[in-house]
């Protein structure tokens, strides 16, 4: 009975060790998914790989009619994350990256007024998960903080990104 309550535990075990082991994708990056969760829990990128920063990127204005400052002039969380994922995809490729490429994302959101002054972290799961597929692999990591405000009036989301591929001969 022990024998098979041991045999039992391992294979689950060994189940569980397999499902929740790191996935190298096919630049050698190493990606650690946490299950039922659009993000890694750990990245590993290996020697020689190039790294591409992209700094604090905030959305732009959707509704030039109002009024800085005013909630409309950027739009809500999901608007504003679209944007600004948007104006991230597009840095990348100008640099011969792509979505897929970006190991690290770094979230700030501001508490939105229009959804009682709390963060809407479901809006920026609408807009993070049309550029992110976690079926296709390739999820960073992700930091979420909220924060008291942003640099323009109006801004509820700021997003920075670290982005690597793996050089073979300079090219990327």
């Amino acid at each position: 009975m022990i024998d098979s309550a041991r045999l039992n535990m391992s294979t689950i075990g060994l189940i569980l060790l397999v499902l929740c082991a790191p996935q190298a994708d096919a630049h050698g990056i190493v990606r650690r998914e946490q299950p039922n969760m659009p993000i890694a829990s750990s990245v590993i990128v290996p020697p020689g790989a190039e790294l591409l920063f992209i700094g604090g990127t905030l959305a732009d204005v959707t509704e030039t009619g109002t009024a800085p400052g005013s909630a409309p002039r950027l739009g809500d969380t999901a608007a504003q994350a679209r944007s600004v994922l948007g104006k991230i995809k597009a840095e990348l490729a100008a640099a011969g990256y792509t979505m897929s490429d970006i190991v690290k994302i770094e979230v700030y959101l501001v508490a939105d007024p229009e959804k009682g002054g709390t963060v809407d972290m479901l809006g920026l799961l609408s807009a993070y998960l049309a550029y992110f597929d976690k079926d296709a692999g390739g999820m960073p990591v992700r930091t979420t903080v909220q924060v008291a405000g942003l640099p323009i009036p109006g801004a509820l989301v700021q997003m920075a990104v670290t982005a690597a591929q793996i050089t073979h001969s300079g090219d990327h």
